[in-house]
């Protein structure tokens, strides 16, 4: 890590979760909750602390009185990933300091810059005002989380293949267990660099598709696309792995996939 870290807080905590109902965020708050702290989660629906980071209204209401920030809030659409993740921390981080809010934990993605891709690149944006921000701040990096693969090949397997390009590292993480980590980070003093968390086994695309066939029963073609250029060469060379992380989660991809419900086909 690029910097130090006094450890972890005593007492109970107000925590405020952005995008506290999302895929990670349900399992921060419960992990926050399971260590006493109080958490409000913030959205555009929530009785408590309605938000809109969109446009910054009910953020500094919300706010008043809390300790630590989480931001997990998240979108993937193109027209609206860098409204939410760039110009949205902008304004939660405004009203952080409004609030004097202490401590702010922004969730990230391990190598976002280092691989040419859209989502990454505003990651990477993202990072940067956090640190500019004038709010003391630890972003946590986890690796791909095991929901977003399985979403990602049945959302596919309807067309009857499977992405299963050969070559591309990849190292996923139960969202539950990355959410321990950015419980972690909330819960210490801020450490103002990088935490990174990663999953038990390096894997390959190929790999992790040959899993969720055999889990779910599907029949599908393995279908592997080249992926040329330098977003190629960047997941070829494990980009999206860590040799040297902070925090490792113990369950693996076909552990996660035995433990879930089986989907609809």
């Amino acid at each position: 890590m690029n910097a130090k870290n006094t450890g972890a807080r005593t007492g109970t905590l107000d925590i405020a979760v952005a995008g506290g109902t999302g895929t990670l965020g349900r399992h921060v708050v419960e992990e926050l909750r399971a260590r006493g702290h109080r958490v409000r989660v913030l959205s555009r629906r929530s009785a408590q602390y309605p938000v809109d980071l969109s446009t910054g209204e009910g953020l500094v209401a919300a706010l008043a009185g809390c300790d630590v920030v989480v931001d997990a809030a998240n979108s993937t659409s193109p027209r609206s990933m860098r409204a939410t993740m760039v110009d949205g921390t902008r304004r939660l981080l405004d009203a952080e300091r409004a609030a004097g809010v202490g401590h702010h934990v922004c969730v990230s993605i391990v190598g976002c810059d280092r691989v040419p891709m859209p989502y990454y690149k505003v990651k990477t944006e993202q990072e940067a005002l956090v640190t500019a921000g004038g709010v003391p701040w630890t972003i946590v990096r986890a690796t791909q989380f095991h929901e977003l693969a399985a979403s990602a090949f049945a959302a596919t397997v309807r067309a009857r293949f499977l992405l299963a390009s050969k070559g591309v590292t990849l190292q996923p993480i139960a969202a539950v267990e990355a959410a321990r980590a950015v419980a972690d980070a909330a819960g210490s003093a801020p450490c103002l660099g990088r935490i990174e968390v990663v999953g038990p086994e390096r894997t390959d695309l190929r790999a992790l598709a040959t899993a969720w066939r055999a889990a779910t029963a599907r029949s599908a073609v393995l279908l592997p696309v080249p992926l040329p250029g330098r977003l190629g060469r960047a997941l070829r060379a494990g980009h999206l792995a860590s040799d040297h992380p902070h925090a490792r989660g113990t369950i693996g991809f076909a552990q996660w996939l035995a433990a879930e419900p089986a989907p609809q086909k």
